[in-house]
């Protein structure tokens, strides 16, 4: 759900280390075992956060992995979570699927990389495998869509979406003289809030928006791209035209928007801030410390605080209010949400690619579906479990939630996509330390861009 620079490749020698780091919690067979590579063993690779409290996704897969081996006997599924911050979890699973003797056979991937790893040759195309399973008929079309490549070929299967928006406390909020029914128009509204939060109830942060290198995706999507988007249309690529944008008003708004939020100090200290592990930090320390006033954060923030969370918080419901994210200006369609979400892949270098593939149909069967998405704070891609009254009634504020679809944008699926990540990370960076201007580090971004992008760009309109 929520990361995102374009890894920096590691040195081969690196390798057998790197994957004994990585999977040690798979044991020795993490390490290049033969023992992990017999036809009767399925390899799944997936992040589990430096944070071992979340644990949401390991423990799922553990009940699948019992079902499973019941349903197969003979065969043995071994997990091989990936310990790292997001960013540095794209590195190691990229690292482990260039070569047969480490890559997993079912991995878990962020669908803002997936034409990046199918160009690298990384993903096994799933088309042939899509075509006997009668399910994938209830997914979503925009879901199925984020798992497609540029080549036509479907190389994954989604495990849910989300959307994004303004999370706020209600009692800081009353504390302060705000309303606890609050829902801003402009971004000036939302300044305004903050001002009056950081005058009427010190000590507490403000405003959270993510920014800089480190918190990788959590800064350029929740944080830039929700700001990004709310100015106008294709505010980063001109899909008509299939070009990057350079040099848009927009564009520079978002930036001055982040500038105002840590020049004013209405956002966290900054080295709190640039902390890669910080978007876990505000979820499961900061907001049910009562430490943050208004926090622009996705929609599954609300897994942390269940009774089975990292940080459970029987509170949070009466706590925590939520709003849509206005537009720059309130104008049309006056909020905005951005939408992204996992797949799980077959990796080329698979073993036992039809191993996988009937992992990967038990995980995701409409039962095992509904579960994960209840646990993970999940909007649903299958039409069942999105009518399924264990999901309809898991979690408060899913309703919400869901109804951000109709505003909601996706990054542009391409393969390039990752490096410009990193490039807006950096702008954000410039402008929140102010070691530029939003004028020069707008500049920089364009000069980036343009190399990244082979020269394909044209100039806002």
């Amino acid at each position: 759900m929520l990361g995102r620079r374009r890894p920096a490749r590691l040195p081969a020698r690196l390798l057998p280390a790197l994957c004994c780091v990585a999977l040690a919690a798979a044991g020795p067979a993490g390490c290049g075992s033969g023992s992990a590579e017999g036809p009767d063993t399925v390899r799944i690779a997936y992040e589990q956060v430096p944070d071992n409290k979340v644990r949401v996704m390991s423990d799922f897969l553990a009940g699948v992995k019992e079902q499973f081996e019941k349903a197969h006997p003979g065969k043995h599924v071994v997990l091989e979570p990936v310990t790292a911050a997001e960013n540095d979890y794209y590195a190691k699973v990229q690292q482990m699927m260039r070569s047969p003797r480490t890559a997993p056979d079912l991995v878990y991937e962020d669908t803002f990389l997936v034409n990046s790893d199918i160009r690298a040759g990384y993903l096994r195309p799933l088309d042939d495998y899509l075509a006997g399973w009668p399910d994938w008929r209830r997914f979503d079309a925009t879901a199925k869509a984020a798992a497609r490549g540029q080549d036509g070929h479907t190389y994954g299967v989604p495990d849910g979406t989300d959307t994004r928006g303004l999370w706020f406390d209600k009692e800081i909020f009353a504390r302060a003289g705000l309303p606890a029914n609050w829902q801003p128009r402009t971004w000036d509204d939302i300044l305004s809030a903050a001002r009056t939060v950081k005058r009427e109830v010190p000590g507490v942060v403000p405003l959270n928006v993510y920014t800089g290198k480190a918190a990788g995706e959590a800064a350029a999507m929740q944080g830039f791209e929700m700001l990004a988007y709310g100015t106008g249309p294709d505010p980063l690529y001109d899909p008509a035209h299939a070009k990057w944008v350079t040099g848009g008003q927009g564009f520079a708004d978002a930036l001055a928007f982040v500038r105002t939020v840590y020049h004013d100090k209405l956002g966290p200290e900054l080295s709190d801030a640039l902390d890669p592990n910080v978007p876990t930090v505000v979820a499961t320390e900061w907001i049910p410390s009562g430490k943050v006033a208004i926090d622009l954060d996705g929609s599954w923030l609300g897994q942390y605080w269940s009774p089975t969370g990292a940080r459970p918080w029987p509170r949070w419901n009466t706590v925590m209010g939520t709003a849509a994210m206005p537009t720059e200006h309130g104008q049309a369609p006056g909020a905005v949400s951005m939408s992204g979400g996992w797949i799980w892949s077959i990796a080329a270098k698979a073993h036992n690619p039809g191993l996988a593939w009937e992992f990967l149909t038990t995980a995701q069967s409409g039962a095992n579906a509904a579960t994960f998405d209840v646990r993970q704070a999940n909007i649903a891609v299958r039409s069942d479990v999105a009518a399924d009254r264990r999901y309809l009634t898991s979690m408060p504020g899913v309703g919400f939630f869901t109804t951000l679809v109709r505003y909601t944008h996706y990054r542009p699926a391409l393969p390039v996509y990752p490096q410009v990540s990193i490039a807006i990370g950096e702008a954000t960076e410039a402008v929140s330390t102010s070691q530029s201007s939003v004028a020069a580090a707008a500049r920089d971004y364009d000069r980036q861009l343009s190399q990244i992008a082979g020269g394909a760009v044209e100039s806002a309109r």
